[in-house]
């Protein structure tokens, strides 16, 4: 009885260590978004003062004011362009993993390389090949150019993760489809895209992230026009001789909602997504 008791002692020592390291390790990451929160609030007379404020003692909610009179316009251009590059990115990418999946065409595998080497292409290199373009096409400053723009960050990574999960399909279920007298396009449709809710979900969140987060193509290919996203509205507010911190970062917390709710209510499906493929049986 003595030799299991002190085990279990040290296992619970060694358990209360690693989430005391664990809580540490937390506070230090999620700190920077408590500071975000703490200068919202924080009031343009006490942004430098020394020691700082660790709590906005003296409070204001103009940096507030200031999201709903300046910044709703750009809120609304980013989920506009948010929702299109979902949109266009599911739409181009769960064929094509559909297709690498399941219907092996030939040189599938050189295509998926393909795939993942575009992921280490840098943005503003594609950004510069945008403008080019978007220049003689006459794009530039415009809610589609950006929506196509923003898709070619998600369709990459968007192809490998539905060529994952779509690989883990059985194939007896496709070709009961196929004796049934369902085409390609039919089973895709009606069997492998509701097989796919998890990666789809996956892609869907990532290609809204990338597209709400996004600064170079903004600032790049919508710099100036009548609709910029939220990234440019923050950057309004940096100047040479003025920083309307409180107001940046309460720009900042008012854009972070949307990504963290969709986040909160779509990780289980994330989680699934992502593995997707990791393990076979």
């Amino acid at each position: 009885m003595t030799a299991p008791s002190t085990h279990r002692r040290r296992r619970g020592r060694a358990g209360w260590w690693k989430t005391a390291t664990g809580l540490l390790l937390t506070t230090v990451m999620l700190f920077p978004v408590y500071w975000m929160l703490n200068v919202s609030f924080t009031r343009d007379q006490d942004m430098r003062k020394s020691p700082p404020d660790w709590f906005p003692v003296h409070g204001t909610l103009d940096g507030y004011r200031a999201v709903l009179d300046q910044q709703l316009p750009y809120l609304a251009t980013s989920l506009v362009i948010g929702l299109g590059t979902v949109v266009l990115t599911v739409a181009l990418s769960a064929p094509a993993g559909y297709a690498l999946a399941k219907l092996r065409p030939r040189g599938g595998g050189v295509i998926g390389f393909l795939f993942l080497v575009a992921q280490m292409i840098p943005g503003i290199i594609m950004a510069m090949g945008f403008y080019a373009i978007y220049l003689s096409l006459g794009l530039l400053q415009s809610v589609p150019g950006l929506i196509v723009a923003d898709s070619t960050l998600a369709v990459p990574f968007a192809v490998l993760i539905f060529t994952a999960f779509m690989s883990g399909i059985p194939g007896e279920l496709l070709q009961a489809a196929k004796t049934d007298g369902a085409g390609a396009l039919r089973t895709f449709w009606y069997v492998v895209l509701p097989m796919s809710r998890n990666a789809v979900v996956t892609v869907s969140l990532f290609a809204f992230l990338w597209s709400w987060s996004d600064f170079v193509f903004a600032s790049t290919l919508a710099n100036g026009g009548a609709h910029e996203p939220i990234t440019l509205g923050i950057y309004q507010y940096i100047g040479n001789n003025n920083q309307e911190w409180n107001a940046i970062m309460a720009t900042a917390v008012v854009a972070s909602l949307p990504a963290t709710v969709i986040l909160v209510l779509a990780q289980r499906y994330v989680a699934a997504g992502v593995t997707a493929g990791a393990v076979k049986d």
